[in-house]
């Protein structure tokens, strides 16, 4: 099997290369891709990303052709994705970090700044940082088989998706309230969490990834 990692100019690159490696057992090859073409031949794609929204939408449209053959091998091919904290959140119909960024629009929904408060209206601090654990209904979607409500993954962002369809909100935190943390249509999922930080919890995300075969409707 081999794993188009694409390389926008940010995110843990080595750190999820390794993840996705170890989670197969080393049975994985996984490219990492700044060309197109490579997307042709690959059979799961992966697109991590950290910092800011507009910059990380910036360098992926500085590879030229890429949002094009994403959406191609992606959304028509339908080939497994899996997008990685600010990877999620470009899925988007826009970010609002700073300015108006559009999104690559696959799942309803915009990229927001959080406002968290605790019980007593005290704000908390941002950018949300740490182990936080995961709300989900067992059962609901093949990448978190295996988990149990309560297991723990590791975020850091101060910005937060709203909006969009409730059905493909697969996973909350808590912090200051409910905060997507997985959502998924057909054969696209992210996670706003980083699974290449998060222990046995983001190893078995992505082992399931790996072994994932989405059911899609036919075009």
């Amino acid at each position: 099997m081999k794993i188009a990692l694409i390389d926008p100019g940010s995110g843990n690159l080595a750190s999820v290369r390794r993840a996705l490696e170890r989670a197969s057992g080393g049975t994985v090859t996984v490219e990492l891709v700044r060309e197109p073409e490579a997307l042709m031949d690959a059979d799961r794609i992966v697109l991590p990303g950290q910092g800011a929204f507009a910059a990380c939408r910036a360098g992926l449209d500085a590879l030229e052709g890429m949002v094009g053959a994403l959406h191609e091998q992606v959304q028509v091919r339908k080939k497994p994705f899996l997008g990685i904290c600010v990877g999620l959140q470009l899925l988007a119909e826009r970010g609002l970090e700073h300015a108006v960024t559009p999104g690559l629009a696959w799942l309803p929904g915009e990229v927001a700044a959080m406002d968290p408060h605790d019980a007593e209206g005290r704000a908390l601090p941002l950018p949300q940082m740490g182990w936080n654990n995961l709300d989900f209904v067992p059962g609901s979607h093949p990448v978190l088989d295996g988990l149990l409500p309560g297991d723990s993954a590791y975020f850091v962002h101060s910005y937060a998706w709203r909006g969009g369809e409730p059905a493909d909100l697969l996973a909350t935190t808590d912090y200051g309230g409910p905060v997507p943390a997985i959502l998924g249509r057909g054969n696209v999922v992210g996670t706003q969490f980083h699974v290449e930080k998060s222990a046995d919890v983001g190893l078995r995300i992505l082992r399931n990834f790996l072994s994932w075969t989405p059911r899609v409707e036919a075009a």
